[in-house]
């Protein structure tokens, strides 16, 4: 474990619980709120890291080393930023009375993919796509035949799409086995999904302050390896599939409860809404709202936590693009040519101290009509470069 000193403050006091690009986001905005802010995360120098009051570096999924930094910071508010996280210790810090955002219950739900799942379609009874759990390969065939190819097939527990296959055929058993396993997380049990001939896919944030629920503008996004690549908002969609979008996103959210920004994540196919799967923080699609809104994700967020009006002026449209490593590499140096920065675009360097193959270390910010931005946006991340 590695720490600094504390710093004596009478603000109030937020730790991340995972401090990448998301998490540096939140750390900023809580600073300009005159929040304390003490970033934790597996491995040094992480993004939040450089602008948070304090640090420390842990393995994340260790209970006791969880808990011992939380009983030494005393925060007011523990934010999750990512799902790689002890579950039991965000049970045991809220049992002390620790302030878990949303709440311990919402994050060990959402971070398993087969309890938010069985949640929606089950308990509160969603619009999801057929869907059977497995432990085993030749389950995992059963339940592919039986629910038709193409299926996706994913891990129970993974992040940023680690893991996550489509099946094409029975020929792809083998290797979408072997791919689910190698992901990080749980994957001792997958689950199999039918695949959904939808249109397009759409983020839903949504964010809840325990006295209003507001939407920001559909988020349109493109994937691969199920990680995020583009996105663009607003997505043109029909108002009556826009309000059903809505309608699940406030179902959800309010299932799960408590305070903060929530990324949910649903398929449209014509005017019907479908139900994927929901983040209880930002969403990396959502970074595009850093061009397109008064108030970003990120801002949002701290918002509703703290339990302030939700009010924000949506700019007007926009897009984003990832930069995504080619190389392997300790300190690298994202290179950026001079036309990433106009009076309508710029990119954002996450700072993040390795480089390894499809790692994510910056971001493309475009304002213009969508489909000009998203052009834009796919051009201009070709000009950027690591080594």
């Amino acid at each position: 474990m590695r720490f600094s000193a504390p710093l004596k403050s009478n603000s109030k006091k937020i730790m991340l619980l995972g401090s990448g690009e998301l998490g540096k986001e939140v750390a900023i905005e809580a600073q300009r709120l005159g929040l304390e802010v003490v970033a934790v995360d597996r491995y040094q120098n992480a993004p939040a890291h450089h602008v948070a009051h304090r640090s420390y570096v842990v393995n994340m999924q260790d209970k006791d080393a969880v808990l011992e930094i939380i009983h030494r910071e005393k925060p007011d508010y523990i934010l999750p930023e990512i799902e790689a996280i002890s579950i039991d210790a965000l049970f045991a810090a809220e049992d002390k009375g620790y302030n878990v955002i949303p709440n311990a219950n919402a994050v060990s739900k959402t971070m398993n993919r087969k309890n938010i799942r069985t949640f929606a379609a089950e308990v509160l009874e969603l619009k999801t796509g057929a869907y059977e759990f497995v432990t085993t390969k030749e389950g995992l065939r059963d339940a592919a035949q039986r629910l038709g190819f193409p299926c996706v097939i994913k891990p129970v527990m993974s992040s940023s799409g680690h893991g996550q296959s489509v099946a094409r055929s029975i020929d792809d058993i083998e290797a979408s086995w072997e791919m689910a396993k190698e992901a990080r997380g749980d994957a001792s049990e997958l689950i199999v999904e039918a695949f959904i001939d939808f249109d397009y896919e759409i983020t839903m944030l949504t964010a809840r302050n325990g006295k209003e629920t507001v939407f920001c503008e559909p988020i349109g996004h493109e994937q691969r390896d199920g990680d995020y690549v583009f996105s663009w908002q607003p997505m043109q969609m029909s108002e009556a599939a826009k309000q059903k979008a809505q309608e699940i996103a406030k179902a959800i959210t309010d299932g799960l409860g408590g305070r903060g920004l929530f990324g949910v994540e649903l398929f449209v196919k014509g005017d019907e809404v479908y139900f994927s799967e929901v983040s209880p923080r930002p969403h990396d699609t959502g970074m595009v709202t850093l061009i397109t809104q008064s108030q970003s994700e990120f801002a949002l967020h701290l918002r509703a936590v703290l339990g302030l009006p939700l009010g924000f002026t949506f700019y007007g449209e926009g897009a984003s693009a990832a930069f995504k490593s080619e190389v392997h590499n300790y300190a690298p140096v994202v290179e950026v040519d001079e036309s990433l920065f106009s009076d309508t675009s710029y990119v954002r360097v996450f700072g993040k101290p390795e480089a390894h193959k499809g790692r994510r270390l910056a971001v493309a910010l475009v304002f213009d009509k969508a489909d000009k931005a998203l052009e834009r946006a796919r051009e201009l991340i070709t000009k950027v470069r690591d080594s």
